[in-house]
């Protein structure tokens, strides 16, 4: 029997239904992920599944004694709460039976008219509850979640309190766990542990997000929310976008047949749909190229880099920063970090809360002075912020006059666009560009405010986590603009996939004692989030090998003298050799690729046999050699 089953529920808000005769079935152990667009409904969906919201019709059976928990997206807690006593609330029924035990066991008498407690009945149920080890599951969630039971839920930032409300949902261990937004506010790492976690549980789980690698490494069924229906695929994220790109093709042939005086809402919406999730393989294309780009302007700027104040043009440099260090206090939140950023960069920057990515940025912009160190701004630098904006949204305003107060067009680089062409660039249709921007959910008030961004006039945009509460469809699009937007953009963000698409380069924090790290350490690296883990993936095991080496010498003062050196300037014969790095790096990695198109010919082997070992060996040998030259680029890059 399914733990939970939902079936011909309908809800409508206004004249919009979210749910028109939806169904939805969960089996013991399942991990389903919703997904849809903002305003879909899938939030008050997830609502209804957790009982606390009711539909407007159908019915909603409950296998008996499922015992269920949701974490809200904003979590709310009681003012003076302390964090131990906010996630105790998750095993409150066991401790609320232990406590009764107890005051039973000492004597107490029960009060008036109350009967006399069964010891049998409140040992078998606290048995059943894990409520005698209540206090070590409470502490054991601290302290994989990194919460200070002693703190003030209140003095929390919200990434904190979300950490606060899961350690809360896991202590419960539910049968039926919901989840909406859960990666919302949590750092990389904290989101990796989370989903490990989610993994490894036993109970069933529902959870609503848009971080697609978040969902492609949890769910086992994608349920898709669309236009008041519930559509289940089965299968991993990646599996559901090949099957959805099949079903648009064909839904898009069915239409074409149908009646041509559709209603236009309904029109916009399969287009829309389907032109988000056709443009993939060009968006993969494009961002290959501008990292190619990219890398050619790095090695040409550094071929003509003593002539830079002489002959490069204006503007080319967006910042150079030369051995910068930042400390406040007693605390090195970056220390001897060089770099130098170009205009048209896509620069991603990784690390944990707290580790200074903002500071960072805000060195190079010029809004900070390092403490040691220099920095460099590029020449007519127009800064345009996306966190700065999310307050400037007026709810009584239309769509169109936040957009474009007082006309019709909006100029947009070197072309001009009509307002109304433009919102549906941004997935808003015509006939909602004079609704006020109250009516709109937080998903489509952030993907208000990058349109009204992207229509500001600037060549540097600094998004900071601007992929919160938008939907999937809205990500792609946005992935999109920055790809083909000609300024430099620096990304704050934790949504893995999202980087590694529009990110042609990394910065990122690598102060962990574990990878050989040292505090206020950031690298740059180029590409995205996963060519920076597999490169500090292949440096992890040359720093815990060298870790345990330095306490067997019998000279204290040797290892030191060894850590110094790298520091020295580099001599012209290793600045030439770090120049041609790149070069043979891209060279060893075509030369495998095309081994790997040989040895994946069937003609190969029916042809020509006695090539095959040959082939085999030269590609083991490259893999030898590029794991050598990145270890050497790392090695002269950091000094």
């Amino acid at each position: 029997m399914a733990l939970i089953t939902l079936s011909n529920a309908h809800l409508a808000y206004g004249h919009v239904p979210l749910l028109d005769g939806a169904a939805l079935s969960l089996e013991a152990g399942e991990r389903v992920a919703v997904i849809g667009r903002n305003g879909a409904g899938k939030s008050s969906m997830l609502k209804i599944l957790a009982g606390l919201e009711k539909p407007d019709d159908g019915i909603l059976q409950l296998q008996g004694g499922l015992t269920r928990v949701y974490v809200a997206q904003e979590p709310l807690f009681a003012p003076g709460v302390s964090v131990f006593d906010a996630v105790s609330e998750g095993v409150a029924q066991a401790r609320a039976l232990r406590e009764r035990f107890e005051r039973h066991t000492e004597g107490h008498e029960p009060a008036a008219g109350q009967p006399a407690e069964d010891l049998d009945d409140l040992m078998t149920r606290l048995e059943a509850l894990g409520g005698w080890t209540w206090e070590q599951r409470v502490d054991e969630a601290l302290q994989r979640l990194h919460l200070d039971g002693a703190a003030l839920v209140e003095d929390l930032s919200g990434g904190t309190r979300k950490r606060v409300a899961l350690a809360q949902a896991l202590v419960a261990a539910p049968d039926l766990l919901l989840l909406d937004e859960p990666t919302n506010h949590l750092d990389i790492d904290s989101i990796e542990w989370l989903q490990e976690l989610l993994v490894g549980r036993r109970g069933a789980l529902v959870l609503v997000s848009h971080d697609r690698a978040f969902i492609d490494a949890v769910a086992t069924r994608i349920v898709e929310l669309d236009r008041g229906q519930l559509r289940s695929y089965p299968g991993s994220f990646s599996v559901f976008e090949a099957t959805k790109a099949k079903e648009l093709e064909n839904e898009a042939l069915a239409s074409a047949r149908a009646d041509k005086m559709l209603a236009q809402e309904e029109v916009w919406i399969r287009k829309g749909v389907e032109a988000r999730r056709t443009r993939s393989v060009g968006r993969v294309a494009r961002l290959l190229a501008l990292r190619q780009q990219r890398q050619q302007r790095r090695d040409q700027l550094g071929r003509v880099r003593l002539e830079l104040d002489a002959g490069l043009p204006p503007g080319k440099i967006v910042a150079e920063l030369k051995h910068v260090s930042m400390r406040f206090d007693d605390r090195t939140l970056i220390k001897d970090f060089s770099a130098t950023i170009l205009r048209g960069d896509k620069v991603g920057l990784i690390g944990p809360n707290g580790t200074g990515k903002t500071t960072l940025l805000k060195l190079i912009l010029g809004e900070l002075q390092p403490t040691s160190g220099s920095v460099r701004q590029g020449t007519r630098l127009q800064v345009a912020y996306f966190d700065q904006m999310r307050g400037a949204l007026d709810l009584s305003a239309t769509l169109v006059d936040t957009i474009s107060p007082g006309s019709e067009w909006i100029e947009v680089g070197n072309s001009r666009k009509h307002v109304m062409s433009y919102l549906g660039d941004f997935l808003f249709s015509p006939e909602r560009a004079h609704s006020p921007v109250r009516t709109l959910s937080g998903g489509e008030r952030n993907r208000v405010l990058l349109a009204r961004l992207f229509a500001l006039p600037a060549n540097v945009l600094v998004l900071d986590e601007p992929t919160n509460d938008l939907d999937i469809d809205t990500l792609e699009l946005l992935e999109e603009l920055l790809q083909t937007y000609a300024g430099t953009v620096f990304l704050v963000s934790h949504d893995r996939r999202f980087l590694d698409n529009v990110a042609t380069s990394t910065i990122a924090w690598e102060g962990d004692p574990a990878f050989g790290g040292h505090p206020g350490l950031w690298r740059e690296y180029e590409g995205g989030y996963e060519d920076w883990k597999v490169q500090r993936e292949r440096a992890r095991p040359a720093a815990t090998a060298a870790a345990p080496a330095a306490p067997g010498k019998p000279e204290a003062k040797a290892p030191a003298a060894k850590a110094v050196a790298p520091r020295a300037k580099l001599s012209y014969k290793e600045q030439r050799e770090l120049e041609g790095l790149p070069l043979r790096i891209e060279a060893l990695e075509a030369e495998q690729a095309q081994i790997d198109g040989l040895l994946a010919d069937s003609a190969l082997y029916a042809e020509s046999p006695q090539r095959v070992p040959a082939l085999q060996a030269r590609h083991a040998a490259i893999e030898t050699e590029l794991t050598q030259a990145l270890e050497r680029w790392e090695v002269l890059a950091a000094r």
